[in-house]
């Protein structure tokens, strides 16, 4: 299921990860496929650091990016990451065209959620896994402090 960005009304939005209005951003638009949030994304030379290899930064970026859309829609409120964990399995190749990104819950502990991403290159081969933990809110201080619109916004319905 696609998911629609809220975000991207507010003329302010200029998310590096998912705002269509950053000029060198990741434009990511995402999906809901049952307890899994993913994206796709092609990535340019623009965002390299050896030659045909996507940099770490970038693939942390990508993990981070997905993991709280995960918060967002699974978890129905919004956090802030608390620590990041990216073990870099092989090299993201730049030439290889389109990579997938997915995030899922792995647990909540309180107020703090650990979420496992993947990203796979378009071989369906893993090249970096990353644990990212996200301290959450309540879903009224989400609403209040960083505009999380509700579920059913980014669900499409009212």
């Amino acid at each position: 299921m696609k998911i629609n960005n809220p975000y991207n009304t507010l003329a302010e939005h200029h998310c590096f990860g998912c705002s269509i209005r950053n000029p060198i951003g990741l434009k990511l638009t995402f999906e809901l496929e049952g307890e899994q949030v993913k994206t796709s994304w092609n990535p340019s030379k623009n965002y390299q650091g050896f030659e045909d290899i996507v940099h770490g930064g970038i693939i942390s970026t990508l993990m981070d990016e997905v993991a709280a859309w995960a918060i967002q829609l699974l978890l129905k409120t919004s956090g802030v990451t608390s620590e990041l964990n990216v073990k870099y399995l092989r090299p993201l190749r730049v030439s290889k065209g389109t990579v997938d990104v997915s995030a899922e819950i792995n647990s909540v502990e309180g107020k703090l959620a650990h979420v496992k991403t993947v990203i796979k290159d378009s071989d369906d081969v893993i090249c970096a896994e990353g644990l990212i933990t996200y301290f959450i809110f309540p879903e009224g201080v989400a609403q209040k402090k960083f505009r999380y619109p509700g579920i059913n916004v980014f669900l499409g319905s009212k």
